[in-house]
């Protein structure tokens, strides 16, 4: 899991090293902030279980160059209540590389991190992901966005009142729709909607006996606002 993360860092490192020099001055900046309030459903067994909505809330920082090219991360992190004395804290991050194919659609890879912890308990995934982003205009000012990725998911969970620790795999799609109004060329507000959706797989050595396969849903309603420099 830590190969796949330092692997795909480097090769970024190394592409914005030997090309953005070449072009600095034609760099923009985007910076912002958004939320995201969030229910979150997991389904093991035939049980399923949803927890009561949080805010999720973190800073957005976007680096466009050469005009097609650009660099997004997102940060969020929240507490979700499962009714017990201690809170679930949850962080989310998305490191994505995005190439504009054309004015409406633009295509992009990155590496998705997933993880929560509760107690002595703590959930750590990575996943490197490719989706398609459209912005499509409807009106002045006003533009409707898609977004689709999809994701193979590695991680581990570990416990440490009983000092274990597990290994799992999957796969799943992250989805958002939202539309973005311009108030000036460098601000805008988005509002819409984002899904989660994977399926967490147990290494078969795991657990004694195996545990069955987790589907997790994590959607709610975004809200976020960004200026450009």
């Amino acid at each position: 899991m830590k190969k796949i993360l330092y692997s795909y860092l480097f090769l970024i490192f190394i592409f914005m090293s030997v090309l953005v020099p070449c072009k600095v001055y034609a760099v923009d900046i985007t910076v912002g902030a958004t939320t995201w309030y969030a229910w979150w459903n997991e389904k093991q067994s035939g049980d399923s279980e949803t927890l009561d909505p949080a805010l999720l809330y973190g800073p957005v920082l976007s680096v466009r160059f050469f005009d097609d090219f650009d660099l997004t991360f997102v940060y969020l992190t929240g507490k979700f209540d499962d009714g017990s004395n201690k809170k679930i804290q949850r962080y989310d991050f998305d490191f994505a590389f995005g190439y504009r194919l054309n004015d409406f659609f633009k295509v992009f890879t990155g590496l998705k991190y997933m993880g929560y912890k509760q107690g002595s308990y703590r959930y750590d995934s990575f996943a490197p992901e490719l989706g398609l982003k459209a912005t499509l205009p409807i009106a002045e000012n006003l533009f409707l966005i898609p977004t689709l990725s999809g994701f193979y998911l590695l991680g581990s969970d570990i416990d440490n009142s009983v000092n274990r620790g597990e290994n799992f795999n999957g796969y799943g799609v992250d989805s958002s729709l939202s539309f973005a109004y311009y108030i000036t060329p460098a601000i805008n507000i988005n509002l819409g909607g984002r899904l989660i959706y994977y399926k967490t797989n147990w290494k078969p050595d795991s657990y004694s006996p195996p545990l069955d396969d987790i589907t997790t849903k994590i959607y709610g309603v975004i809200l976020s606002a960004s200026f450009t420099f």
